[in-house]
């Protein structure tokens, strides 16, 4: 498909200075929005930017099929810059686009022709309709509607679930069409009825089994389109005018049963969003005062306090206020493992409560969940299009009319070069019509991408769009930012030595009391380390922090000192060549050393960001699925990094970098490797993400900021859904290769079959049907892919 570029003027400002004033504050502005869209320029999709400083306005140029307003807002808000302008999602229902690419083409061409509209993306297997406009577009959604049924078509709001009928209408119509023909023919052939009987029941046969492809048919050439299904009514109702009522029926009948069978196959899918859904419970009970009421989801407000019994499931997001207990993240995260839960902690919507009660906060309305964004996020992934089938779409059309060419050709050549009589070259081409339209091959890229997306979702991997399905299977150099990716971005105790009589104990005890009432980093992890152990300690008295230096305190009225050994020296603590060599080690192996001391030095405590416990085995996992270079980058010095990089195993470390030498490194392996994936923390590296073949996110359970920027997401922050999403990504486009290879060999097989005089029409159709079915079954076996067990 041809890219459709979208031009869009939005209203940019600072976040911290909404009107500067001074000198200093424009000219911090200036380059903080300069830096902001050299980093959009770089991303996949971003043809042209002008940003406008005076008159505050950004205008892109971009394809909309590869980039969206929402990854714009969200870099901005990164990198301290606003954009405005809402843009507003719909998602409708559309019956009449099953598997038909020309006519979504065009109705999407149409719509992405509306003011104020930004983004169009049609899933003609799941049958919906998504829009993106902004909220100042002279539209609305009741006009949306009202232009689509202007324009023929049958739309209504989309539901992940449906009733009986929407799903099983088509089967119905085709029992119906099967059981009138069976009837026609006995009649026709084995009994003395009147021959107005069985001709009725033939049109029975061929309304209900044609009616829908006829209708459809109409709708494109409406749009001045060819499909698929124009050209076997074309078929059937050519057969019927050389008197082969049955065998135009048979065709109805089976191209009828492919479309029955072929829905409820793509419906697997619809299910993954469906089971989503249903992970959210009807209801919640809110606490207001000393009462507790059963209110709809919907209505929960922010700061409301609602009660999760045992067994159940989670109607909001928020944070635990009171309680504790194991809940199971892992329709949210993919993480296996139920974690504890105690106040303080946040927990998502549709996780499910283990055996403690709980009452949980609201910190985000239903509509606005993670669960509510992830739904949304699957559905319209569903609706992007992957390269190769961007590349197949481009072509239908004119396929179609290649057909149309020939089989006319066919049928009004042969009587006038070869003698064949009307009715047999009419018959030859009503077969061409059949077996050469190209159902399977236009379906076997969508089915098989929809389920790699439907089956990563279910296990913690959320990707944006099947071309990011498509780019990922052929990543061959994988970039790791170093702190909250490879390590758990959180600073522990590694080691406590004592250089006296005291115990590491009586070390951290001492520590504990001292940092009891800081905020720093390294505090916590101070305070973390004595509370896993079960430590107590006095209050300290008479604080005095020094910024950069350490903390003095009076702890059982002595006088302690923490921190480096410089603040130690200046406070006439002694430290020998020796302890400082010891120290020295230390910090070669990447660890941080905190001196502590009284009128003498007492010990180190030593803090270290670790690296995360399936780091390594991730890394091995991606090299044996064969990713040739793995680089750690990060802005730490050199001696820790080396020491995070050798415990991960990755093959080169680069550090001390500022963010433009990130994206240098990127950029050089770019050149060198032609694909490369960057993973970060979806909130710092953006202008690496952006320049990399495919950025990856570690989504912390989820984050707004994970969830707009990345091309994937990993939901649980766990780097074993990486190998996992590479593999998934390489076995989908493994089955699009094996759908398009079969594909074309059942075409050019029936093709030269017909010709031959081996096939009747029949057979044509039972040969063009059975392969379309074939190539959507073999794409569904995706959805049974599973995460491989560790060796």
């Amino acid at each position: 498909m041809t890219s459709h570029l979208q031009t869009l003027t939005l209203p940019v400002q600072p976040r911290a200075t909404p009107h500067p004033a001074t000198i200093n504050q424009r000219e911090q502005w200036k380059q903080e929005s300069e830096f902001f869209t050299q980093t959009l320029t770089v991303r996949h999709g971003i043809r042209k930017l002008q940003l406008d400083h005076d008159a505050g306005t950004l205008t892109i140029h971009y394809d909309p099929h590869q980039f969206s307003l929402d990854q714009v807002k969200a870099l901005g808000r990164e990198m301290g810059v606003i954009v405005g302008g809402a843009v507003y999602h719909t998602i409708l229902d559309l019956p009449q686009c099953g598997r038909r690419a020309a006519l979504a083409l065009e109705l999407e061409r149409r719509l992405q022709n509306l003011p104020g509209v930004a983004h169009v993306a049609i899933n003609p297997l799941s049958r919906t309709l998504t829009i993106e406009y902004l909220e100042d577009a002279p539209l609305t959604h009741f006009d949306l509607l009202q232009q689509l049924r202007a324009w023929g078509y049958q739309v209504r709001e989309w539901s992940a679930s449906a009733d009986w009928w929407e799903k099983n209408q088509e089967a119905v119509y085709t029992a119906i069409c099967g059981l009138a023909l069976f009837i026609g023919w006995v009649l026709e052939h084995y009994t003395t009825a009147p021959a107005w009987i069985w001709i009725v029941c033939y049109l029975v046969a061929y309304l209900t089994g044609g009616g829908f492809a006829a209708r459809n048919g109409l709708l494109a050439l409406r749009q001045r389109q060819i499909d698929v299904d124009f050209l076997m009514v074309s078929a059937a109702l050519g057969a019927a005018l050389i008197g082969d009522w049955v065998e135009g029926g048979i065709l109805l009948f089976l191209f009828s049963l492919s479309h029955a069978l072929e829905h409820y196959a793509m419906d697997r899918t619809r299910q993954a969003i469906r089971a989503l859904m249903d992970l959210r419970p009807a209801t919640a009970r809110v606490k207001r005062g000393d009462t507790v009421a059963e209110i709809v989801v919907e209505k929960l407000a922010l700061g409301d306090v609602v009660e999760v019994r045992p067994g159940e499931k989670l109607p909001a997001d928020g944070t635990v206020v009171n309680g504790s207990s194991a809940v199971d993240q892992s329709p949210i995260t993919g993480e296996s493992i139920p974690v504890t839960r105690v106040a303080g902690d946040a927990v998502f919507a549709g996780s499910l409560n283990g055996q403690g009660a709980l009452e949980v906060r609201v910190t985000k309305r239903a509509q606005d969940s993670t669960l509510a964004r992830i739904i949304l996020l699957v559905e319209e992934a569903q609706s992007e299009r992957a390269p190769t089938q961007r590349r197949l779409d481009a072509y239908e059309q004119r396929y179609a009319v290649g057909v149309i060419s020939l089989a006319t050709g066919v049928a009004v050549g042969l009587p006038l070069l070869f003698g064949w009589t009307w009715a047999d070259a009419f018959y030859k081409s009503m077969m061409l019509l059949v077996v050469a339209s190209p159902c399977a091959l236009v379906i076997s890229t969508p089915a098989s991408i929809l389920s790699a997306i439907a089956a990563g979702a279910r296990y913690g991997v959320l990707f944006k769009g099947g071309a990011h399905v498509e780019n990922l299977a052929g990543i061959k150099a994988i970039a790791f930012d170093k702190t909250g990716t490879l390590t758990v971005g959180r600073p522990r105790v590694t080691e406590l030595i004592s250089l006296t009589e005291q115990s590491p104990e009586d070390l951290l005890q001492l520590a504990a009391a001292v940092e009891a009432k800081s905020e720093h980093p390294l505090a916590r992890a101070v305070l973390t380390a004595a509370q896993e152990r079960g430590l107590t300690w006095l209050d300290a008295d008479n604080l005095q922090a020094i910024p950069g230096k350490g903390v003095t305190a009076q702890v059982n009225g002595k006088p302690v000192y923490l921190g480096t050994a410089e603040h130690l020296r200046l406070n006439q603590v002694v430290l020998s060549p020796e302890h400082v060599q010891r120290a020295e080690a230390l910090e070669a192996h990447g660890q941080t050393v905190i001196y502590l001391g009284t009128e003498r030095l007492l010990g180190f405590i030593a803090v270290a960001d670790t690296v995360r416990p399936e780091a390594r085995a991730a890394v091995s996992a991606l090299k044996a699925l064969g990713v040739q270079k793995v680089v750690m980058l990060t802005g730490d010095n050199h001696v820790a990094a080396n020491a995070i990089g050798a415990l991960a195993g990755v093959d080169e470390v680069r550090a001390e970098l500022l963010p433009e030498d990130k994206v240098a490194v990127v950029r050089q392996l770019l050149h060198d490797y032609g694909a490369v994936a960057m993973i970060g923390d979806g909130v710092n590296d953006a202008p690496a993400l952006a320049t990399a073949t495919i950025g990856i996110a570690m989504g912390t359970g989820g984050t707004d900021v994970a969830l707009e920027t990345a091309d994937i997401v990993l939901m649980s922050s766990d780097l074993s859904k990486l190998p996992y999403a590479l593999d998934l990504s390489r076995n989908a486009i493994r089955i699009v290769q094996q759908n398009l290879i079969f594909a074309l060999g059942v075409i050019v097989t029936l093709i030269f079959s017909a010709f031959l005089n081996v096939i009747s029409l029949p057979i044509g159709v039972v040969g063009h049907e059975g392969s379309t079915v074939i190539v959507v079954l073999n794409g569904l076996r995706l959805l049974g892919f599973r995460p491989q067990e560790p060796r």
